[in-house]
């Protein structure tokens, strides 16, 4: 452990403490000497301005009216949580295809700065941190930033938007909610001022976005989930129903590591298949994933999305009997 991580586990166990902690016990935990443990504890209470109080005899700790308010100047953090840190800019950075590289360039610049203090020189081969999109949509940068910013200022917005399922343009004023992410794409959850409804929109389908001046109306979280996170997918509505689906053996141990829905139901049946239940309002996005296994999944109940299912199945396969 360098004097960096030292002085940062010095800190935490100190400000969690609730009796004094007696030097070898911080010998043991930082893992030095204790002639180093006094030199740290100097440069924390003289350099830091902690508030440490005690004596090598009972002990040190914070002082109890300060220590809850004290914080270490600047931002400490020790190498697992730089690594991680790093790991998630890549991350974001790569799976938008550059699209947050400039907005997260200075983030970026700031940790490879903290991770040369940590390294004595040695270069991070962050290069080693692989992303590869599946299946992302473009979208405007600009656009992108607005819903956020509108989303965390908790300012109206007002944008063009042009539907995926009719392309039809349409002007939009809304009260931002949340921003959802969901397989690699983005979504606006919003207040849709002109319709009196909730509305999920396609941030990729977003363009000449403008953040307003007037304050976004706040809609209940309970409200939120409910419209919106309570059926499959990221399709709003309360669910119409549940969907029972079984799978072969041979996929089974992959489905039953999935999350498909937070209410959802799984159980391995006596033949080795799997049978899940997931509530669902629009049936769409289920079949598109039930018919993404094949032969592999047979969708069981209702009858109704049974059938939605086989005559989807049936078009399929007339395109390869002409």
């Amino acid at each position: 452990m360098d004097r960096y991580e030292r002085i940062l586990a010095l800190h935490r166990t100190l400000k969690s403490a609730r009796y004094p902690v007696t030097v070898p016990r911080l010998q043991e935990e930082l893992g030095c000497s204790r002639a180093t443990v006094y030199r740290d504890l100097a440069f924390l209470r003289d350099a830091l301005m902690a508030p440490v109080v005690g004596d090598g005899e009972a002990g040190f700790r914070y002082d109890a009216s300060e220590g809850d308010r004290f914080e270490l100047p600047g931002l400490w953090l020790n190498s697992e949580e730089l690594h991680a840190l790093l790991a998630t800019q890549q991350l974001l950075s790569r799976s938008s295809e550059g699209m947050l590289s400039s907005a997260l360039a200075p983030l970026q610049q700031r940790i490879e700065k903290l991770l040369d203090e940590h390294s004595t020189g040695k270069r991070w081969p962050v290069e080693r941190v692989r992303v590869i999109p599946h299946r992302l949509r473009r979208m405007d940068e600009h656009a992108f930033r607005a819903v956020c910013s509108a989303v965390l200022e908790r300012r109206q917005l007002a944008f063009e938007y042009r539907a995926r399922s009719t392309d039809e343009r349409t002007r939009r004023t809304v009260s931002p909610q949340r921003v959802t992410h969901y397989r690699d794409n983005w979504y606006l959850d919003a207040w849709d001022h002109d319709r009196e409804a909730l509305r999920s929109f396609s941030v990729d389908r977003i363009s000449a976005a403008r953040v307003l001046d007037a304050p976004a109306r706040d809609i209940a979280e309970s409200e939120l989930d409910t419209h919106l996170s309570g059926s499959y997918g990221i399709f709003s509505g309360p669910p119409k129903g549940w969907a029972t689906i079984v799978f072969s053996a041979k996929s089974a141990r992959w489905v039953a590591d999935e999350h498909w829905h937070s209410q959802q139901q799984g159980r391995f049946l006596p033949d080795g298949r799997y049978e899940l239940k997931v509530p669902y309002s629009a049936a769409r996005e289920l079949l598109m994933d039930v018919l993404h296994y094949g032969s592999d999944a047979e969708i069981v109940e209702p009858p109704s999305l049974r059938e939605q299912a086989r005559s989807l199945l049936s078009l399929a396969l007339s395109h390869y009997d002409r």
